[in-house]
Protein backbone atom coordinates (compact mmCIF):
# COMPACT_ATOMS: atom_id res chain seq x y z
CA UNK A 1 0.00 0.00 0.00
CA UNK A 2 1.19 3.47 -0.77
CA UNK A 3 0.31 6.23 1.66
CA UNK A 4 0.89 9.93 1.33
CA UNK A 5 0.96 12.08 4.46
CA UNK A 6 1.76 15.71 5.16
CA UNK A 7 4.23 16.52 7.91
CA UNK A 8 5.46 19.81 9.25
CA UNK A 9 9.03 20.62 8.22
CA UNK A 10 10.13 20.20 11.84
CA UNK A 11 8.56 16.76 12.13
CA UNK A 12 10.02 15.67 8.82
CA UNK A 13 13.48 16.83 9.92
CA UNK A 14 13.25 14.94 13.23
CA UNK A 15 11.97 11.83 11.49
CA UNK A 16 14.73 12.05 8.89
CA UNK A 17 17.37 12.40 11.66
CA UNK A 18 16.03 9.34 13.46
CA UNK A 19 15.95 7.34 10.25
CA UNK A 20 19.55 8.27 9.47
CA UNK A 21 20.62 7.44 13.04
CA UNK A 22 19.11 3.98 12.50
CA UNK A 23 20.76 3.59 9.12
CA UNK A 24 17.46 3.48 7.26
CA UNK A 25 15.80 5.38 4.47
CA UNK A 26 13.09 7.77 5.62
CA UNK A 27 10.25 5.83 4.00
CA UNK A 28 11.42 2.51 5.44
CA UNK A 29 11.80 3.99 8.92
CA UNK A 30 8.39 5.70 8.77
CA UNK A 31 6.72 2.48 7.57
CA UNK A 32 8.29 0.58 10.45
CA UNK A 33 6.95 3.14 12.96
CA UNK A 34 3.48 2.95 11.45
CA UNK A 35 3.49 -0.85 11.53
CA UNK A 36 4.52 -0.80 15.20
CA UNK A 37 1.79 1.69 16.04
CA UNK A 38 -0.83 -0.31 14.17
CA UNK A 39 0.09 -3.54 15.91
CA UNK A 40 0.45 -2.07 19.41
CA UNK A 41 -2.21 -3.17 21.86
CA UNK A 42 -4.40 -0.53 23.45
CA UNK A 43 -4.48 0.00 27.20
CA UNK A 44 -7.93 -1.61 27.25
CA UNK A 45 -6.56 -4.70 25.47
CA UNK A 46 -3.64 -4.96 27.88
CA UNK A 47 -5.85 -4.55 30.95
CA UNK A 48 -8.68 -6.84 29.79
CA UNK A 49 -7.31 -10.02 31.46
CA UNK A 50 -6.73 -8.14 34.73
CA UNK A 51 -10.20 -6.60 34.65
CA UNK A 52 -11.67 -10.06 34.04
CA UNK A 53 -9.76 -11.49 37.02
CA UNK A 54 -10.98 -8.66 39.25
CA UNK A 55 -14.57 -9.19 38.11
CA UNK A 56 -14.28 -12.95 38.68
CA UNK A 57 -12.79 -12.41 42.14
CA UNK A 58 -15.91 -10.67 43.38
CA UNK A 59 -13.82 -8.00 45.10
CA UNK A 60 -15.52 -4.68 45.66
CA UNK A 61 -13.87 -1.45 44.59
CA UNK A 62 -13.08 -0.74 48.24
CA UNK A 63 -11.48 -4.17 48.71
CA UNK A 64 -9.44 -3.72 45.55
CA UNK A 65 -8.28 -0.28 46.72
CA UNK A 66 -7.29 -1.73 50.10
CA UNK A 67 -5.43 -4.59 48.42
CA UNK A 68 -3.37 -2.25 46.23
CA UNK A 69 -2.74 0.10 49.12
CA UNK A 70 -1.35 -2.83 51.10
CA UNK A 71 0.87 -3.93 48.21
CA UNK A 72 2.13 -0.38 47.73
CA UNK A 73 2.86 0.00 51.46
CA UNK A 74 4.75 -3.30 51.56
CA UNK A 75 6.83 -2.32 48.53
CA UNK A 76 7.65 1.00 50.20
CA UNK A 77 8.66 -0.73 53.42
CA UNK A 78 10.83 -3.22 51.51
CA UNK A 79 12.62 -0.35 49.74
CA UNK A 80 13.22 1.40 53.07
CA UNK A 81 14.89 -1.71 54.50
CA UNK A 82 17.41 -2.04 51.66
CA UNK A 83 20.93 -0.90 52.46
CA UNK A 84 21.90 2.32 50.72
Amino acid sequence: MTLSISLSPQTEARLRQKAEANGQQLDVYAAKLLEQAASARSVDEVLAPFREQVADSGMSDQELDAFFEGVRDKAFQDRQRRPA
